[in-house]
């Protein structure tokens, strides 16, 4: 998809709990301590406003989409609630999918399964949203280009619980079920197609025109919040709760569907959805024990025991994320340096990844040595990403750049032997050339700070000169784009905008949009036409292998710097609410909630 909409969609936890580290006042309510109620508080500053499960650009963050899917079950569920991301299928619609041997096409099966009013969810609910996404998906806030609903030529309901989806060419299955098929949503055709309050029926799922009309028809719908609990739009549902309220301050409450007839029925029969403006308030609340389920910073870790003494438990939320600093390779000044994967090597080789999550994040962050996230555990990872291939140390950095022509001066490496020899500084490096590079930082989080003051002492070590500027996270966005080396705006050398996270990914953790040459999401211009190869062969072939072979790659290559990537949040849950592990996607399944007690 467009940057924009990526960005939205990547950065909503990233910006959520950057602002509860942040911090300001205000906000929440009190807990009712009811047994088959809960009160959670919602990130700071964070507040719903989206009930269509068909997300667009400025509609794409977390919370709205654990909402919907609360409402309208999935097709395919993926989700790390039960300790591993995998295909969730109490919480699907679909039981089963068979991909043809050629790999070109997949055929579904959907669970009997009904909506709240009693009609079936059948074939054509799946055909109605296939064909809205097809006529509207420039506005579809998850469309990238040759993606989803591009790369599927066609679809066919085979009968009323099954249908088959032809592709354009061959997919690797596992690819195309997390990261394409996940995103469809069955909707209630019988409900929703219409394209005026007079509930005019269109031919929407026959017509292009009248699948533009339907959306036009149900966006409006969705726009009008102070409506979400009356509007009957929103009373056919197929998920294990429905709305009671939904204000537009945010306070939203759920209440168990009792037509639920799918594998994941509520346990608790109400669910108050609570919004704080600021971490400080919301931390207010959890001390007075005022929510069951909430959240501390990660500098309140020293405090745990007083936390548990208030009959809570602290539980880190760990994230399906990497955290990384981009390099800027078209820098007219160091793109030359950056080029030469010595000199990453001697980068990466003075970042103390276990001192940074030991010391900066109180432990609740995880080492992370390559494109796949670490802190959940995966087929995915390498074992060359695994085992670290650039241990810190900065004697061994510094012995590095010296072995390529550097020479320390003032306490800065200087390039003294230009050349392209092995033992010179490489390809475009100049004499004099000084290893000196600026980070622009996402300003407003003291864990930044003291991170990125960290790693300015430990590249001092090994003579690399890095200063530090600072900026709110938009602005860091704006001010370090994807450029040319003869335009103005390629001044940049490093971008940081992710203290809690710079990459959520979807459940297949794929590096198309990141480090692909021309991605929409490779801010830095980084390009390895061995990598490139790499990625494509992780979307298409059928080889277990493709993934780990593209991890091991980028952990050697270091098309980043990689840095520690910290939890989602710190939960502090009250005992007795269990019957879940906390999702990695960061999302939350309220219908996985129970009190034991």
């Amino acid at each position: 998809m467009s940057k924009p909409r990526r960005w939205a969609l990547l950065t909503g936890a990233a910006i959520a709990v950057s602002a509860l580290l942040a911090g300001c006042s205000g906000g929440g309510s009190a807990a009712t301590n009811d047994t088959d109620e809960i009160d959670y508080a919602l990130p700071a500053n964070f507040t719903p406003n989206w009930i269509l499960p068909i997300g667009t650009a400025a509609h794409l963050n977390t919370n709205n989409g654990s909402i919907a899917q609360s409402l309208y079950e999935p097709l395919v569920a993926y989700d790390g609630s039960t300790g591993k991301i995998a295909w969730n299928k109490a919480g699907s619609v679909a039981t089963d999918a068979q991909f043809a041997d050629d790999g070109k096409s997949v055929t579904m099966t959907l669970g009997d399964r009904h909506w709240s009013d009693g009609e079936a969810i059948t074939s054509r609910d799946v055909g109605f949203w296939f064909n809205l996404i097809t006529a509207n998906k420039d506005q579809w806030g998850s469309y990238s280009k040759g993606k989803a609903p591009d790369n599927w030529t066609s679809f066919k309901a085979v009968d009323d619980t099954h249908f088959t989806i032809t592709f354009d060419k061959a997919y690797n299955s596992d690819w195309m079920l997390a990261n394409q098929l996940s995103h469809i949503i069955p909707l209630p055709q019988h409900a929703w197609d219409k394209t005026s309050a007079t509930a005019e029926v269109t031919d929407a799922d026959e017509t292009t025109a009248g699948a533009k009309q339907v959306w036009k028809y149900l966006n409006t719908a969705a726009g009008k919040i102070s409506d979400y609990a009356t509007d009957d739009l929103w009373k056919t549902i197929s998920g294990p709760y429905g709305v009671k309220t939904f204000t537009t301050a945010g306070k939203v409450t759920l209440t168990a569907n009792d037509k639920y007839d799918g594998g994941e029925k509520a346990s608790i029969g109400t669910v108050n959805l609570l919004p704080f403006t600021t971490a400080d308030a919301e931390v207010n609340a959890v001390r007075s024990g005022e929510v069951d389920y909430g959240y501390i910073n990660a500098t309140d870790m020293d405090q745990k025991a007083s936390f548990e003494a208030k009959d809570y438990t602290v539980q880190p939320w760990t994230g399906w994320a990497i955290t990384y600093m981009p390099y800027n390779f078209n820098n007219p000044d160091m793109g030359a340096v950056f080029k030469q994967l010595y000199a990453r090597q001697a980068v990466q080789m003075s970042i103390d990844q276990t001192s940074l999550s030991k010391v900066v994040f109180n432990g609740t962050a995880t080492s992370t040595y390559g494109p796949i996230p670490q802190a959940q555990e995966s087929d995915y990872v390498s074992d060359v990403q695994k085992s670290n291939p650039y241990p810190f140390s900065t004697s061994k950095a510094k012995d590095l750049l010296t072995s390529h022509g550097w020479e320390e001066q003032g306490g800065t490496m200087v390039c003294t032997d230009p050349g392209t020899s092995a033992s010179q500084c490489g390809e475009g490096v100049e004499e004099g050339t000084k290893f000196s590079m600026q980070v622009l930082s996402q300003s407003g989080s003291t864990v930044t700070d003291n991170m990125m003051s960290a790693i300015q002492s430990s590249l001092a070590k090994t003579g690399i000169d890095f200063t530090i500027k600072t900026a709110p996270v938009s602005s860091v966005l704006s001010q370090t784009p994807t450029c040319t080396s003869d335009e103005a705006s390629c001044d940049w050398d490093l971008s940081f905008f992710g203290t809690a996270g710079s990459w959520y990914f979807p459940a297949y953790p794929t590096g198309e949009s990141l480090f692909q040459t021309g991605g929409s999401a490779n801010f830095g211009s980084y390009s390895n036409k061995e990598v490139d190869s790499l990625i494509d062969a992780t979307t298409t072939s059928t080889d277990a292998t493709a993934v780990q072979d593209y991890s091991a790659a980028l952990a050697k290559d270091l098309p980043v710097i990689w840095l520690p990537s910290p939890d989602y949040q710190i939960s502090v849950v009250k005992k007795g609410l269990s019957g879940f592990d906390q999702d990695s996607l960061a999302n939350f399944h309220p219908a996985q909630w129970k009190w034991t007690k």
